[in-house]
């Protein structure tokens, strides 16, 4: 069930010095959620942001935020970040040997609840977990850093996760995350992803964010 078609934006490339900014304008712009990538520095080789940025986030727009928790054990962390206020919180099959309960959690603090998957991991792994969650999240790069290269040996992948969500839970979003541009987002949304997580693409765009966002817009029908 591809469509409709939403941008997250991910502040992991905007200008911290002017984060607030940012977001308003890529929220004028025409973006759909922001993307907060959270990194623990032990699941992923770098440190990023915590709920004091989701907090800071919620306070200057109304858009659901779309938390993505690249952390060692996130049921631990998750109240917090759902205090902050976030929309979606979404963790790591890699990182939760307890899914289902994680998913229940994330559910039970008032949120939305995704699973995320590396892209060396496989799809079956999600497919116990498939008709509860409200979005699936397949990265198209090695988590832990913005401006990678996308890499397209995901997107049978992503193929195998619509024919799978269509079956048991069509109203779940697929989202995609890890050098979309203009030239790869073409290719994940005709395997079947609606839901597209940009960070240079956006707050790098040599023409300003809302040029990097109407472009964006101009490949998905709608």
């Amino acid at each position: 069930m591809p469509g409709p078609y939403l941008i997250s934006a991910s502040i992991l490339s905007s200008d911290f010095t002017r984060l607030g900014e940012q977001i308003q304008e890529a929220e004028h712009a025409g973006v759909d959620w922001i993307h907060v990538d959270i990194m623990d520095g032990h699941f992923v080789p770098n440190l990023s942001m915590g709920p004091v940025i989701v907090e800071a986030c919620r306070r200057v727009t109304q858009l659901p935020l779309d938390v993505h928790m690249m952390v060692e054990s996130p049921e631990i962390l998750l109240p917090a970040f759902a205090q902050a206020g976030a929309t979606n919180l979404t963790v790591h099959v890699e990182t939760c040997p307890h899914l289902h309960r994680t998913v229940q959690i994330i559910h039970e603090l008032g949120c939305k609840a995704g699973v995320v998957l590396n892209p060396s991991t496989p799809a079956n792994l999600l497919e116990p977990i498939l008709p509860l969650v409200d979005l699936v999240l397949v990265l198209s790069v090695n988590p832990g850093y913005a401006g990678q290269t996308f890499l397209p040996e995901v997107l049978p992948k992503i193929s195998t996760l619509r024919r799978e969500l269509d079956a048991v839970n069509p109203h779940a979003w697929l989202e995609v995350d890890g050098g979309i541009n203009l030239q790869t987002l073409p290719l994940a949304r005709d395997a079947g992803v609606n839901v597209f997580v940009a960070a240079h693409a956006i707050f790098n765009h040599h023409h300003g964010i809302t040029a990097g966002v109407q472009q964006l817009r101009s490949l998905l029908p709608g």
